[in-house]
């Protein structure tokens, strides 16, 4: 079923996009990491453009975040303090990204600077994840045990300034946390993504946080950055196309549900290798779409308003005469489907329980 998207201006396939994203979902749902950096080029090879894939991304990342956040709040696994630490540096590195991608945006290089970031970011990242896992898997080979030091201290540990986290027992400096928040608001502005796959090693590694506390955490910043990237990048840009985000939503909430299920029962170090030969493989794609791929052709489809169906339309005059309003409602159109999303889960949970659960002998 063919889709028009009213704001994006280009025609997308329902069904692809649901299934990508979902399929996306599941490899979040199994490594623990957000997908933005996978979904976002797969919908630039569908044919969104890079501007509004960020942008929908984003908002989608936003959904998936409070869906997540939701149930670590149920379970008393958030670490407030430190986690408004991040924001205030990720509010910071937000409000630069979005300075840096209106500038290349007037220059009209923003397509090929997107393309070029996740380019090397994908490549990079992959290459990590794919020596860590071929690691792990030759030393749970050889059946071998590495010792690490518990704490390894870099020159952010210098810092002054230094504060208590209560809920993670840690004495740090106040600027490690906003340093750290500091860059994944950049690319998150910048990328459409939630930054979780630095974000959450910085807090193991770096802040030292209880991994324990480390997810939900996580999903907390992810929240506040996302909902500024969203904000801004609708008002200034009006790129978010809700008819877009309900789809990628659906798809992604979906497929976190079943990968994290998934996860609880497989050993993960040959499918890490995998995620990473596929990381390495889009990395590769997206090199060849910007250098070798011409997009002449390839221009926004302009449709007649009278072909637009009236939510089409709806959502077009919304966009358009009410920027503020309409920007401000794809946050909150965001995070009800996310919460929406955490209750009808706890739900199905709960009634699995009661219903079908083996009575203790």
């Amino acid at each position: 079923m063919e889709v028009f998207l009213p704001i994006a201006q280009v025609h997308v396939t329902a069904i692809e996009i649901i299934l990508l994203s979902a399929l996306v979902g599941i490899l979040s749902g199994l490594f623990g990491v957000g997908g933005g950096f996978l979904m976002t080029p797969f919908l630039i090879f569908l044919g969104v453009p890079p501007a509004y894939a960020v942008a929908n991304e984003a908002n989608n990342i936003l959904a998936t975040s409070v869906s997540g956040s939701t149930t670590h709040y149920l379970k008393n696994t958030l670490d407030y303090k430190m986690g408004f630490m991040i924001v205030i540096g990720g509010a910071i590195g937000t409000i630069i990204g979005i300075y840096t991608f209106t500038y290349f945006k007037d220059i009209g290089k923003i397509d090929t600077v997107i393309s070029l970031a996740y380019m090397y970011i994908l490549a990079i990242i992959g290459t990590l994840m794919l020596v860590e896992s071929l690691g792990e898997i030759d030393k749970a080979r050889k059946n071998t045990i590495v010792k690490r030091k518990l704490h390894v201290h870099y020159w952010i540990h210098g810092l002054p300034f230094r504060m208590r986290f209560p809920k993670s027992k840690l004495y740090e400096s106040a600027f490690t946390p906003i340093i750290i928040g500091l860059f994944v608001g950049f690319i998150a502005a910048i990328m459409g993504i939630g930054g979780a796959f630095i974000l959450v090693p910085a807090m193991i590694y770096i802040i030292g946080m209880p991994t324990k506390l480390v997810p939900g955490t996580s999903l907390f910043v992810t929240i506040f950055v996302s909902v500024i990237v969203t904000f801004l990048h609708a008002f200034n840009y009006g790129s978010i196309d809700l008819i877009l985000v309900l789809m990628l939503v659906i798809g992604s909430i979906i497929g976190v549900q079943t990968g994290q299920k998934i996860g609880q029962s497989i050993e993960s170090s040959g499918l890490k290798a995998l995620l990473a030969v596929l990381l390495l493989i889009v990395g590769i794609a997206i090199a060849y779409d910007t250098f070798f791929v011409d997009h002449t052709m390839n221009g926004i489809t302009k449709v007649a308003e009278k072909d637009l169906t009236p939510l089409s339309v709806l959502v077009q005059k919304f966009s358009k005469d009410m920027p503020i309003v309409y920007s401000l409602f794809s946050i909150f159109f965001a995070i009800a489907l996310g919460v929406a999303a955490a209750f009808i889960r706890r739900f199905l949970s709960d009634l699995k329980k009661k219903h079908f659960s083996k009575p203790a002998k």
